[in-house]
């Protein structure tokens, strides 16, 4: 060996050893030590981890001995594990806690990302060895995890282009990598934009604004360096308050108009070009591996399998959605004529004259409720629900390393008292975070090498209380937090051998359900009567006051349904359509909003410059239906437990835990929702859920 070549060995031991990401880590259930991580340790451990990876998939592909699924299948499952762990933290500060290093990193490590899996995905070797094992499925004695393994990597090798020619497969490798880097790109405009904007309120600016929305936007300020001002962001916790509440109607125009433009003001962090050459260039991919559109190629790897099946349950529910949309925008128009406003009904009306109809027929809003609606509380509600179905406790942990101190964590115990998983939650909107709520992970449940504890995540962005005072969430906050935590429990309490099946890797249109399913035991009597407490007085929710909110949760269903399932309808149609007809992505919108006859006074939940659903990535792209076609399945589900006359009973506790949120992947979805419910699930359950079955007049 050179001298050379053996200082550069010693420099790159020594560099090991200093970076933190590479090392063994000595902290409680080795977890990440945040603190030490720095920006520029990233870098060097991808680098490491790409190299090993390689090497781990090099091994498998030019293993001599005949193709058998511990040679091939569980190998791959092994595979990548430093991998797995540095981009778990490092996505994590992306989204919940970046800084301008970390997003100029981000865009390197999209586009290395997409070189490293291209070659993998597109292996002709590998994949000749996975589809061989495939063939003979039948005859390989597998487990039914096992089974439902190959199958799930079989397709996911078929349909990332394995099986195509070499010159296919290097366009396709193209594509890939130019879709990471706009993907990457949307994400950082739309952040660009979030912390670029906000609006200062003055004295003269509060009316209707309670005083602990003032107190959260003074606490807004402060997190960007403006103490003693308030503000309002483009947080929707910031942003959806204040158009209900506020009594300015030429400010809530304005906050209004800002949130909707997100993306789309003709400066640097511009998502409309970005938006063309996605859909461009899932256009291509699509064909190149056989599918007339986008939509076909990633719906047929789904329970609805079809765009026509989606564009059906979207319709179905659009009708009386949009009926009900237009009665209540009659009424809303009538009550300001009645007030003496001689203006027409604008989007940034609706909230605040929606909240005024809302008081007048079901005698209850909003500010009324939140005081009761603590953010510990609330917390303290998801857990306890969880323990009397799950048998689950939470202890929180002040030893574990957090990447900001506003992040708590709990040890998650199972009925027996061992470990279960870490459960991590970072609650308030901050600038260095994404806007939004969603569950991810730090660490994955297996049991391939040992029993192997999930570390699970819910990042959210709710106003946080100012002067130490207590967040206060809204309804529509609190059910969110539930959301959210009924991923979390999909991932803690998953109990399967590999990884791949691990936690929430199911289909899109499956992965909702038992987030959405578990939003049900928030609004119940029992549970808000326990924990729905005056955060200064301590007492209860009153009963008047739970009765008229219950009555009312059905009120403006028509407006929310309308918001989404045009928004779903958007993304439909970007993704069937050839790409050419949306080169101008605002007359897209427009068309496409004049065909469905959207009401003007109605916008999209998510326009399409901002909708990162489905063009910071394609997770969600030709999916986001998959929130409603999980509604099906959780409407009907919670029946389960109203059947039984019991909203805890173990029975039926137990089918649901074992088929539902313990089995991850491991089973086809179908088969999972009938072994639990023992039924395919009834259709019209969301449409009572959503009181869109009644006449506008009944509602």
């Amino acid at each position: 060996m050179s001298e050379t070549s053996a200082q550069a060995q010693v420099q790159n031991k020594v560099q090991t050893l200093a970076n933190p990401l590479l090392k063994p880590w000595q902290t409680p259930f080795e977890t990440p030590p945040f603190a030490e991580i720095l920006p520029e340790h990233f870098l060097p451990a991808f680098e490491q981890a790409f190299a090993d990876h390689s090497a781990e998939i090099a091994a498998i592909t030019h293993d001599p001995g005949l193709p058998d699924f511990a040679n091939t299948v569980t190998a791959l499952e092994r595979s990548g594990k430093l991998l797995s762990k540095v981009a778990s933290v490092f996505y994590d500060l992306v989204s919940a806690h970046s800084n301008p290093a970390i997003l100029e990193i981000d865009k390197d490590v999209s586009l290395r990302m997409a070189r490293h899996w291209n070659p993998i995905m597109m292996n002709a070797v590998l994949f000749g060895r996975i589809a061989m094992l495939h063939e003979k499925s039948a005859t390989l004695g597998l487990t039914g995890e096992e089974i439902r393994l190959l199958e799930r990597t079989y397709t996911r090798f078929h349909r990332a282009g394995a099986g195509l020619d070499e010159s296919a497969k290097t366009r396709m490798a193209e594509i890939n990598e130019r879709l990471a880097h706009l993907g990457t790109s949307f994400s950082h405009h739309l952040l660009g934009d979030e912390q670029d904007w906000s609006m200062e309120l003055g004295e003269g600016d509060l009316g209707g604004l309670s005083d602990t929305y003032v107190a959260a936007a003074r606490s807004a300020a402060e997190q960007r360096g403006q103490p003693g001002k308030a503000i309002v962001t483009l947080s929707r916790s910031s942003v959806e308050p204040f158009l209900q509440s506020s009594t300015r109607r030429d400010l809530r125009e304005k906050v209004y108009k800002a949130f909707a433009a997100r993306g789309d003001n003709g400066n640097a962090n511009d998502n409309n070009e970005t938006i063309v050459e996605i859909l461009s260039l899932r256009e291509e991919s699509a064909k190149i591996l056989g599918f007339p559109t986008y939509a076909a190629y990633r719906l047929e790897d789904s329970m609805a399998k079809t765009p026509e099946a989606v564009r059906g349950l979207l319709e179905r529910v659009w009708k009386p959605a949009r009926a009900r949309a237009l009665a209540d925008r009659d009424a809303l128009q009538a009550l300001i004529a009645e007030e003496g406003g001689n203006f027409a009904l604008a989007p940034w009306d609706w909230r605040h004259y929606a909240e005024k109809l809302r008081q007048r027929r079901a005698n209850f809003d909003d500010a009324a409720i939140k005081p009761y609606l603590v953010l510990d509380h609330m917390i303290e509600a998801a857990f306890d629900c969880a323990t009397r179905l799950f048998g689950v406790t939470f202890a929180e942990r002040k030893d574990v390393p957090v990447w900001h101190p506003d992040v708590r964590v709990w040890e998650v115990k199972d009925r027996a008292g061992k470990h279960k998983a870490l459960f991590y939650g970072d609650y308030f909107a901050r600038p260095s975070k994404r806007s939004g709520a969603w569950m991810t992970s730090l660490r994955d449940q297996q049991k391939l090498d040992g029993d192997i504890a999930p570390l699970v995540l819910n990042i959210c962005n709710f106003a946080k209380g100012a002067d130490g005072a207590p967040s206060l969430l809204s309804p529509d906050d609190a059910r969110t937090l539930f959301h959210e935590f009924g991923h979390g429990l999909h991932g803690m309490l998953s109990d399967v051998t590999y990884p791949s099946l691990s936690g929430t890797s199911v289909f899109t249109d499956f992965v909702e359900l038992p987030s959405q399913l578990y939003e049900h035991w928030q609004e119940q009597p029992q549970v808000l009567q326990r924990f729905a407490r005056h955060y200064q007085t301590g007492e209860p929710l009153p009963d008047d006051l739970l009765k008229r909110f219950l009555a009312a949760r059905k009120f403006n269903q028509g407006f929310a349904t309308v918001e989404f399932v045009s928004s779903a309808l958007i993304d439909l149609e970007f993704h069937t359509q050839p790409a050419a007809a949306s080169r101008d992505v605002r007359a897209f919108e427009k068309q496409e909003l004049e065909k469905i006859g959207m009401p003007a006074e109605i916008s999209l939940r998510h326009r399409p410059t901002q909708f990162g659903h489905i063009f910071s990535g394609d997770h969600y792209a030709s999916g986001y239906y998959g929130y409603m076609w999980s509604e099906v399945m959780d409407a009907d589900a919670f029946g389960a437990f109203e059947e039984a006359g019991n909203i805890f009973d173990p029975a039926t506790a137990k089918r649901l835990l074992d088929d539902i949120y313990s089995s991850g992947g491991s089973r086809d979805p179908e088969e999972a929702y009938v072994a639990f419910r023992g039924r395919e699930p009834e259709p019209d359950a969301l449409l009572r859920r959503r009181g869109l079955l009644e006449t506008p007049e009944a509602a």
